[in-house]
């Protein structure tokens, strides 16, 4: 990997306060971006591990500092960004915006009215769960529901303003809380995943490269080739879009199923195929095995699925339990990666009692990390309890959570996986599932569909991002402990911008439910027909579990297989199934070059793979924004 490291010839780049300044106006802006591109153009700039939008800001900077950089006089050379600067911008945009993205606020902030303004007596909402909603974080004032729901109005009118405030309050208060213990759980993982072990963290390599001094990312010509590459085909393709005479370069999905029409092959489901060439940039840095396992493991669903048509499993609808052999996989993956770093958490904790053995000088101690737990977590439970729900499975639900986030953020820093998204299985799907619906309680149901936004699914979640922001700060020496607060302050920012970005919107345009359909009509399936829990979906997540405990000791004990737990985990989501045509290419392409050119080669080919992401990356924002600015829809590279 070229992950190069400034230890050897440390210098001092402070975080100067212009730096906050910016923070303080590019995290607003950017989750505003995100929010419009998903209201008015139903599209996310986060739906992958690396955001787009962070790099087009990052981008803008370094324009910016090239222009400061031949300036006369003085106060334009010291208004020029250092790396250490760009990078702490690039992370907190990152979090912040991820916010607003498509599997959080657009989740939740449909949630906050729904239950009062679509209950009719027909569904009989009032009766089934309107005693169970907490008034304090919802919104029952028709008066300021019609204004959401109907548009031409204002967030800033008196009433609206006034209801929603105390509201977003203490939601942005429990995404802080959330946040807090995301982080304080990285830096105690710190050490151990960026200092020690060394994982690689493809994801981050084109912020890395892209703010590398001089400039001599932008002076190769392979980058240029590459960019040119990935920008010309999201011209095309974007020209397509808006006329459709010229002619198409790829970029959109083709369902196989249109091939395998008659029985038993059509029970492959849905099976997307395409090529995106920043799905095939990202793909050249995820090692050959894991890219391998995903393309496998893609078949070998559609293997089982086939099987259980033959086989006519009626009794297992939904065999093979993709959803929940993934949820086992990814709680096997948390597990596995928790047990090879034992010693380093057994040193952490016993910090806790005597002077830590090692040099915390501008870092963050781990007696303040788990100080931030104890203080998160205490929040979390005084919130949900207060929702309504039960001590119990409150503690079940978040540490199932925790896991999965723990999981997710060990394969984007080992393998870089560009998408991780495991929609529909969180724990408050397991919970009655593993317990039954009657046992959970309508208390605990209701609050588990408030609290959907957390688990719909994870495509934008900050734990990942936290952590490769201390990877960030190991190699460009950024002061740890000032960028520790700085990603508190830009979750703090982003909540409340990402909530005053979609109220902003939906009062002026009107609201949609969006997602708020699912979670409710979920909740009256629960209390309308009482179930009783679901034993082969249980065994299924047993199976994934322990199939990834197998895979990982493989993987340990025999250097030849390929077979990567990772790729098992993955390969069995939602949005796998886009990306698959663009990793199998991706995959090949770095077989072709390892087998016939060596590491040579490879080292030689890296600017070229991050100038065709950073080409579609700089067209899709050009697509984006003039979308956003013409209110007219347009070409979508993020398929």
């Amino acid at each position: 990997m070229i992950l190069r490291s400034n230890f050897s010839h440390r210098h001092s780049n402070p975080i100067r306060p212009r730096t906050v300044f910016l923070i303080m106006a590019l995290v607003p802006l950017n989750c505003w971006w995100v929010v419009v591109s998903i209201l008015r153009r139903n599209a996310s700039p986060t739906q992958i591990s690396l955001f787009f939008n962070a790099i087009s800001t990052i981008l803008i900077l370094l324009i910016l500092n090239a222009i400061l950089h031949k300036a006369k006089n003085q106060i334009g050379k010291y208004m020029v960004l250092n790396r250490v600067e760009l990078l702490t911008i690039y992370t907190c945009v990152s979090i912040g915006s991820g916010i607003a993205g498509v599997d959080r606020i657009l989740v939740l902030t449909p949630l906050i009215g729904h239950a009062h303004w679509f209950a009719t007596p027909e569904n009989d909402w009032l009766g089934l769960f309107h005693r169970y909603i907490p008034d304090w974080l919802t919104v029952s004032d028709k008066r300021v529901m019609e204004g959401y729901y109907q548009g031409f109005s204002s967030i800033y009118h008196p009433i609206n303003f006034s209801v929603w405030v105390p509201i977003v309050f203490w939601w942005c208060a429990f995404i802080l809380a959330l946040h807090l213990v995301m982080l304080c759980i990285s830096v105690i993982l710190r050490k151990q995943w960026v200092e020690s072990e060394r994982l690689s963290y493809p994801i981050i390599q084109l912020p890395l490269e892209m703010t590398y001094p001089k400039g001599r990312f932008f002076k190769s010509p392979w980058m240029w080739i590459g960019l040119i590459i990935g920008a010309s085909i999201d011209i095309v393709n974007g020209l397509n879009f808006l006329f459709p005479s010229v002619p198409s370069l790829g970029g959109k999905l083709y369902d196989l199923r249109r091939i395998f029409t008659d029985p038993p092959w059509n029970a492959i489901g849905w099976s997307p195929m395409a090529i995106f060439p920043f799905g095939v940039g990202l793909s050249f840095f995820i090692p050959l095995d894991l890219s391998f396992s995903c393309w496998a493991f893609w078949l070998i669903w559609r293997l089982e699925r086939l099987i259980g048509s033959v086989m006519g499993w009626r009794a297992l609808a939904r065999f093979p339990y993709e959803a929940e052999q993934s949820h086992g996989a990814y709680l096997g993956l948390c597990i596995f990666a928790l047990w090879m770093s034992r010693r380093h958490l057994r040193y952490a904790v016993n910090c806790l009692f005597r002077p830590p053995q090692d040099n915390q000088a501008n870092t963050i101690s781990y007696r303040t990390a788990f100080l931030g737990i104890i203080i998160g977590l205490t929040f979390m439970m005084f919130f949900c309890l207060k929702i309504g729900m039960s001590s119990w499975v409150i503690i079940l639900f978040f540490a199932i959570w925790l896991a999965i986030s723990i999981a997710i953020t060990r394969l984007r820093a080992e393998l870089g996986s560009p998408v991780h998204d495991l929609h529909f299985i969180g724990p408050d799907e397991i919970l009655p599932r593993m317990f039954g619906v009657r046992r959970v309680g309508a208390a605990n149901l209701t609050g588990f569909t408030y609290l959907y936004f957390l688990n719909r699914a994870h495509r934008s979640h900050a734990m990942p991002h936290q952590l490769e922001g201390f990877k960030l700060a190991n190699v460009a020496n950024i002061p740890l402990a000032r960028f520790f607060w700085l990603m508190i302050f830009a979750s703090a920012l982003g909540a409340f911008s990402s909530f005053w970005a979609f109220l902003a919107i939906s009062y002026s345009e009107g609201g949609r439910p969006v997602f708020a359909n699912e979670s409710f009509g979920r909740l009256e399936r629960w209390l309308s027909f009482v179930t009783l829990p679901e034993i082969p979906a249980m065994v299924f997540v047993g199976i994934g579990f322990w199939i990834t405990i197998l895979l990982s000791a493989m993987r340990m004990n025999f250097l030849w297989w390929n077979l990567h737990p990772v790729g098992y985990a993955i390969s069995g989501s939602w949005a796998i199934n886009p990306m698959i045509g663009s990793i199998f290419v991706g995959w090949f392409l770095k077989w072709v070059i390892l087998k016939y050119g060596g590491r040579r080669w490879h080292r030689g080919s890296i600017p070229f793979f991050l100038g065709i992401v950073l080409g579609e990356f700089i067209i899709g924002t050009f697509w984006s924004l003039l979308g956003i600015i013409s209110a007219q829809p347009m070409y979508r590279f993020l398929f």
